[in-house]
This record gives C-alpha cells, sequence and structure tokens, in this order.
C-alpha cells in the first residue's frame, strides 16, 4: 500500500482532520523561511493532538543537529527529513544520534541530481522538484529523469501532487509513498474534502494493484 504524508500541518484542526482520515505520516515544517513554519511547542502540542498510529515528521533544512535531537527527543517527531544540502557525513551521524527513520530530500534537476544516492544512509529518500529556493513549488519534476536512475532506498514521490494526478504518477512510478501539502489547502489553510479526496484517490490506485 502506498504511503501518504500530509505536510504542513500548523493547527489542531488540522490535527483533527487528519485524525479522520488516517494518512500514514504528517509533515511539521521547522524551516524559518517557510510560511508553514512552526515551533517546537506547537509540533509537541499537535503530536500530542494526532492520533499515535500517524507518525510525525519534522522537516528541517541545513538545520542544527543540536536542534533536530532536541525536537526528537522531545516526542514531538517521529522521524527526520533533511531537504537541504546536507552531506552524506551528516546523514550518518544524524541516523546514529537520533535512532529514528530518516528521510533525505532529493531536488531533481536533471540525471546527476539522481546520481551518488547510495552514499547517503537514510531510510528514505524524497523526490521534490528542483526551485531556487529550498520547498516545493507545487509542481512535479520530469518523470522520464527516474529512468535508468538506481534509487537505493524506497522513496516519496513529492511536488505538485494533487487527487487528480497521484493515481497516474503512482501508477509510472511505483513510489513507497506520496507526499502532498499546498495542493490539499484552501487560501493556505489545511481543506478536509481536499485531503480526503487525496487519500481516496491513492487507496483507490492501491485497489487496482491488489
Amino acid at each position: 500500500m502506498t504511503k501518504i504524508k500530509i505536510c504542513g500541518l500548523r493547527r489542531r484542526e488540522d490535527a483533527r482532520i487528519l485524525n479522520l482520515f488516517k494518512p500514514d505520516y504528517a509533515g511539521f515544517i521547522f524551516y524559518p523561511k517557510s510560511r508553514r513554519c512552526i515551533s517546537g511547542e506547537t509540533a509537541l502540542a499537535l503530536r500530542e493532538a494526532l492520533d499515535p498510529a500517524i507518525r510525525t515528521v519534522g522537516v528541517f533544512v541545513n538545520e542544527r543537529p543540536e536542534r533536530i535531537l532536541a525536537l526528537v527527543r522531545s516526542g514531538a517527531i517521529d522521524a527526520i527529513q533533511l531537504h537541504g544540502e546536507e552531506s552524506p557525513e551528516a546523514v550518518r551521524w544524524l541516523k546514529e544520534k537520533a535512532g529514528v527513520p530518516i528521510l533525505k530530500a532529493i531536488r531533481v534537476k536533471e540525471k546527476k541530481s539522481l546520481q551518488g544516492l547510495e552514499a547517503y544512509d537514510c531510510d528514505y529518500f524524497l523526490l521534490d522538484a528542483f526551485t531556487a529556493q529550498y520547498g516545493g513549488a507545487g509542481r512535479t519534476f520530469d518523470e522520464t529523469l527516474l529512468q535508468g536512475a538506481v534509487i537505493p532506498r524506497p522513496f516519496f514521490m513529492a511536488g505538485g501532487l494533487d487527487a487528480e494526478n497521484v493515481g497516474p504518477i503512482i501508477e509510472r512510478t511505483r513510489p513507497y509513498g506520496v507526499d502532498v501539502s499546498s495542493a490539499v489547502e484552501t487560501d493556505g489553510v489545511k481543506d478536509a474534502a481536499k485531503i480526503r479526496a487525496f487519500i481516496e484517490a491513492v487507496k483507490r490506485k492501491d485497489e487496482q494493484h491488489e
């Protein structure tokens, strides 16, 4: 079954919505330049409001390792997503110290973007469209770049996914999971109807392969 990650939670209402529809993961953003950035205190409150079965993922961009470890130890996050220029050595060190799953985001621009991934001692990759700034731009990347590429870990597809295109994208790329944020919002706020439609679209595609 394709895993589902809803990213960018900020409000208790967001947690209530996710509890209704039960995605696998909820993403908390700790990148100060993101409009969805939240504090550690808010993250902990949201973790407590979420169904325990929904795993929380902290999203970081070139963050100090000490802060990441503090958030893990607080219980606010169950996994770490590294979305910056973190080196394979930094990923390995953090994995040893944190003891939780790590997702390494790869901003896909060209074939070269997908080379050398075996150097990362992570649990998953998250493949997103390249942008000049960090963070999603709400657009997909050229999937043909995956042809012939060796992705040595299970991967999430991210960037520009919505209820209409997620099924065909799953069909073509067969990812471990999918990640969505802006496409399940209305005026910058998580929308229950859009989250439900997205999750149902993923489940329909999975049912076709059972």
